[in-house]
């Protein structure tokens, strides 16, 4: 059920008047709230319902064991379990054929003769999501930082629909307490609400959709019937387009948590801005970088073990970063590109500190470098997250050094003006967002309707026809 459709309308419409005449009763805003999320997740397939219902219970049941044996031995085993269980899961749908096709390409190689099978799982929709998010339940009820809710509490949380499909990642310290208490009406900011929904809409639909179907997706189908020019223009849009799609998803995601009544935590701030890949990662799906953090820099020992051992747990953060976003090499290579820049960038701040020597001026200039160095690398390693494999990537950068001066009839107004966009956006000071959000908030009722209404009609007219479905749905 995507976001920029009638039926998602059709559904919000009717869940959102009843979620809020069911919010003081919890008995039964619960049971009513998660039908409604299970009935989102089964318009896709609904046999993988029962999947997202057995990860509930089973989680459920472990963590509560965690939290209520008293032996440290016995809770190691039980949080063993569970993270095995999830990992299992996540393992046998996302990388089955993944890891037979690249044993029996092994076995070929060495000369070995082997029977060759087939491996075809369908992938569930939003399984690494929600499996991440149990996850870091049962490690934070071992950790002390967090109680076993309710079932019915921990079954909301870990379907409840805005989130489900395609993130942000939440905590349970951040919605258990939420779900604790009935919402208040009135101090659900419905402003900031249609802000990120309407925002979110246009990225999605304008710009990510726009640059998928008249440059990016023709480029990397072919790259060898392409010149240099709309080679690196359908880099830069892939750049923008992933960015404009998972951000827009995530923005009309934590905005229909918000008209519900609950605060989601912020998943991009402004990542075209940053000046090293450090900073790319702190404004990048900052609900995942946080976990990857918390779930795996941190207890492979992080930064406490010494230069070397931080160097090996960045790169391997970086490396198991990468295949997490799906079953291929070009992955782990996109993780690789991010993980070997992070120790560069580490390596160089160690380098300073043993020697002494002062941080470098916060310049204009030295921003306006960082900034540019940045991008590009990231744009770099987009191409191989982008390509559907190590020959189709190199055919993208090989055509983008080789075919300058090549008539470019994709690079058209419209293009570059989607890239503008997109990159441009992310200079908006928050101030001035901030000030016309107070300016919207100050209207009457019907301005604010019709200005409403006026911005889905922009994005519906600038849209194409249709709506794809979002790039972290297969993830």
């Amino acid at each position: 059920m995507l976001f920029p459709t009638p039926t998602f309308a059709i559904f919000l419409l009717i869940v959102l008047p009843t979620s809020w005449a069911l919010m003081s009763r919890g008995g039964l805003w619960r049971p009513f709230m998660l039908a409604a999320s299970y009935v989102f997740y089964a318009w896709w397939d609904w046999k993988f319902v029962f999947l997202l219902a057995v990860s509930t219970i089973v989680n459920h049941v472990l963590a509560v064991a965690i939290f209520r044996a008293s032996r440290p031995r016995l809770r190691r085993a039980y949080l063993a379990a569970a993270v095995s269980f999830d990992l299992g899961l996540l393992g046998y749908f996302k990388y089955a054929g993944f890891f037979v096709s690249s044993a029996e390409n092994f076995l070929t190689r060495l000369g070995i003769a082997h029977a060759s099978s087939v491996v075809h799982v369908a992938l569930p929709v939003g399984i690494s999501f929600y499996t991440f998010m149990a996850i870091s339940y049962v490690v934070d009820t071992y950790r002390g930082e967090v109680e076993p809710a309710t079932f019915s509490r921990f079954a909301v949380f870990l379907s409840f629909f805005p989130h489900l499909v395609a993130g942000p990642i939440v905590r349970a310290s951040e919605l258990f307490p939420q779900l604790e208490r009935p919402r208040d009406p009135r101090r659900v900011d419905t402003n900031r609400a249609y802000y990120l929904i309407l925002t979110g809409l246009f990225l999605k639909v304008v710009i990510a959709n726009h640059l998928a179907t008249h440059i990016v997706d023709e480029v990397f189908a072919a790259p060898s019937q392409h010149s240099s020019l709309e080679t690196l223009f359908a880099i830069y849009g892939y750049a923008v387009q992933i960015f404009a799609d998972f951000c827009g998803y995530t923005s009309i995601a934590i905005g229909v948590a918000l008209l519900l009544g609950f605060e989601f935590p912020q998943n991009f701030n402004a990542p075209y801005t940053a000046t090293s890949l450090q900073d790319f990662w702190r404004r990048w799906h900052m609900t995942l970088s946080r976990w990857l953090r918390d779930y795996l820099y941190i207890p492979l020992g992080g930064n406490r073990k010494g230069h070397l051992r931080t160097y090996v747990n960045l790169l391997l953060t970086m490396l198991l970063g990468g295949l997490w976003h799906g079953a291929a090499w070009t992955f782990v290579a996109w993780g690789a590109i991010h993980g070997l820049g992070l120790v560069l960038g580490r390596l160089r701040q160690d380098v300073r500190r043993a020697h002494d020597l002062p941080e470098p001026a916060n310049t204009l200039a030295r921003r306006i470098i960082g900034r540019v160095v940045t991008f590009h690398i990231v744009c770099f390693a987009w191409i191989f997250f982008r390509a559907d494999s190590f020959g189709r990537a190199w055919d993208v950068i090989t055509q983008l050094a080789t075919a300058w001066g090549q008539p470019s009839p994709l690079v058209t107004t419209s293009v570059l003006l989607a890239i503008a966009v997109g990159i441009g956006s992310q200079y908006v000071p928050t101030a001035a967002i901030g000030s016309i959000l107070r300016g919207f908030g100050r209207l009457a009722l019907p301005a604010q309707a019709a200005c409403l209404a006026l911005g889905l009609m922009v994005v519906d007219t600038l849209g194409p026809p249709g709506v794809a479905p979002f790039i972290y749905f297969r993830f």
